[in-house]
């Protein structure tokens, strides 16, 4: 996908690099900056699409409702809304990319600007003298003064973006992508300068004519390619008593123009580019706002093992499906910024309770963590609201779609979880402990890989009722678990009685993920299997690669993942 678009990009930039180099409405403008004005133009022409762009992946309510709605029924098409992520990293790569063009090709055009200035064309030059200085151009203009800042938030914005400054603080990636809208207002103030304009009157003026009613100043000679485009202009005989000029004698083929030629500015096209989607962004954002303005009722919150925290709540008319995920805000914890968690519990028609589970990993989490619990170390269920104490206001902005919403709509499916990556499964896991009959999934294989033994303590109590409710159903095949504990001193079980179940299941060593894809194939042959993962990437790769080799069972795998970092 990186590849097409980057390839359509290079195509949008070559078809107006050639509209600008050949186009005679540019014939004067491109004497005077040569090449530069081509690079420049192609260059925003392809960032202005990317601009446009950029912003919709990020319009999450829509992708949620398209996604829930039966305007998009099929499968392939909902799987492409799962790339909205990977959209939006490519369109920011290709403005940063393109960006690069654009400012060196204005750095040649400041400097053609100054040195190649024109008395007979004032309004077509930038410059207001031969050898002004091309920094005031630069820096004293408003198109120049606000390209230099959208450089430098572009710079920030790039910069923070980085995987490496993602995960190591969080909170300058936050903050400096939020820069996206001091940018916008820039660049709508940057095409308002019309410093590059076009000739309007070709017909009266064909490039390179000669007027006959003004002294000529220099031999200009026009390419056959501009004559053929003109066959049917005459010209008229110059008076008896006015001498014809010895250039006009000497090419034949000069035009004689009847007035002066005269240049205008685009119109700023990026406004038509950019103001669509930022508005549906905005109105996005303000739709957003009005229904997350109400605080969610904390009902409990719970401290687990290795540093995770289950925070349960209600919340008036909230509805959501298994696999979504949530974006959380308190004001206590930080002003402006918010995380996303994926919803590990969701509202039923019998119980209104969702919630979240999180690992408190970061300065926002540790601080949230700190302002619910009474004491850090605390590992029992805090009392509600009107028997203990008063939890800070916590605003939910959501729900939104992710991939896992489809892992119900197969009939077989994988779910291959890393750690905290669990949290999207355990919604799908108490929804088929209220009903799964009601879905097309019929079997289901889920694999857990983590560090330590405790980890799995998260949700054991989950894995241990579904695994019962099936078995009092005669379905003990219906889910298929497999736990793995890839760092261990020597053998150890999850601790409790209740738990045999998945003491059978625990595995030492990690998964060898090419005997379980062959023996998956091989007992689902000639079926559409739907893989799910959210952990590391490394495994990610892993499952990506197996999903996409073929197989002598004609069984197909469907490859989704996803990823906050």
């Amino acid at each position: 996908f990186q590849f097409f678009w980057l390839s359509l990009n290079v195509w949008l930039f070559g078809k107006t690099f050639l509209l600008y180099n050949q186009g005679l409405q540019y014939y004067y403008l491109h004497q005077m900056l040569g090449l530069g004005l081509c690079v420049s133009r192609a260059s925003a022409s392809v960032l202005n699409l990317n601009c446009c762009l950029v912003l919709l992946p990020m319009c999450r309510v829509l992708l949620a409702f398209l996604r829930g709605s039966q305007k998009v029924a099929s499968k392939k098409t909902r799987r492409l809304l799962d790339k909205s992520k990977t959209f939006h990293v490519t369109c920011g790569v290709t403005i940063c990319i393109f960006s690069v063009l654009h400012v060196a090709a204005h750095l040649v055009n400041a400097l053609n600007f100054s040195e190649n200035y024109n008395e007979e064309f004032v309004t077509l030059n930038a410059a207001n003298y031969r050898g002004e200085d091309p920094r005031k151009l630069l820096f004293a203009t408003v198109p120049g003064l606000t390209g230099v800042i959208m450089v430098l938030v572009l710079f920030l914005m790039c910069t923070a973006s980085t995987y490496a400054i993602r995960v190591s603080n969080y909170d300058i990636f936050w903050y400096t992508h939020n820069l996206f809208f001091v940018f916008y207002m820039l660049l709508m103030l940057h095409v308002s300068g019309g410093v590059l304009k076009y000739q309007t009157n070709l017909e009266e003026h064909p490039p390179g004519c000669f007027n006959p009613n003004k002294t000529l100043r220099q031999n200009l000679t026009v390419p056959k390619a501009f004559e053929e485009l003109f066959p049917d202009y005459t010209t008229e005989p110059f008076p008896e008593d006015l001498p014809v000029p010895e250039p006009f004698e000497q090419n034949s083929f000069m035009r004689v123009c009847s007035e002066e030629p005269k240049f205008q500015s685009h119109f700023p096209e990026t406004w038509f580019w950019i103001s669509g989607p930022l508005c549906l962004y905005c109105v996005e954002r303000l739709y957003r706002y009005i229904r997350s303005n109400k605080p969610v009722t904390i009902t409990s919150v719970i401290s687990h093992p290795s540093n995770v925290l289950e925070v349960r709540m209600m919340k008036d008319d909230f509805e959501a499906r298994p696999g979504q995920y949530v974006i959380l805000h308190c004001p206590r914890v930080s002003a402006l910024e918010s995380h996303p968690f994926t919803l590990t519990m969701c509202p039923t028609d019998t119980k209104a309770t969702f919630g979240v589970h999180l690992k408190v990993v970061g300065d926002w989490t540790e601080r949230f963590r700190d302002l619910l619990l009474l004491h850090s170390n605390q590992d029992t269920e805090i009392l509600p609201i009107f028997q203990q104490r008063r939890y800070p206001k916590l605003y939910v902005d959501g729900p939104f779609g992710s991939p896992f919403e489809e892992s119900l709509n197969y009939e077989v499916s994988l779910c291959v979880a890393g750690g905290i990556g669990v949290t999207p499964f355990a919604s799908i896991l108490n929804t088929l402990l209220d009903g799964w009959k009601c879905y097309k999934l019929r079997r289901l294989y889920f694999i857990w890989v983590c560090r330590d033994i405790e980890s799995f303590r998260w949700f054991a109590d989950l894995l241990c009722m579904l695994h019962n409710k099936l078995w009092q159903e005669n379905r003990p095949d219906y889910i298929n678990i497999q736990l793995y504990l890839s760092q261990t001193d020597g053998i150890q079980k999850i601790i409790g009685e209740k738990y045999q179940a998945l003491n059978s299941r625990l595995l030492i060593g990690r998964p060898r993920w090419k005997l379980l894809f062959d023996d998956i194939a091989k007992c689902n042959r000639r079926k559409t299997i739907g893989v799910f993962c959210c952990g590391p990437n490394k495994i990610s790769k892993i499952l990506h690669k197996l999903s996409n080799s073929s197989n002598s069972y004609g069984t197909r795998f469907e490859y989704n993942k996803e990823s906050f970092s």
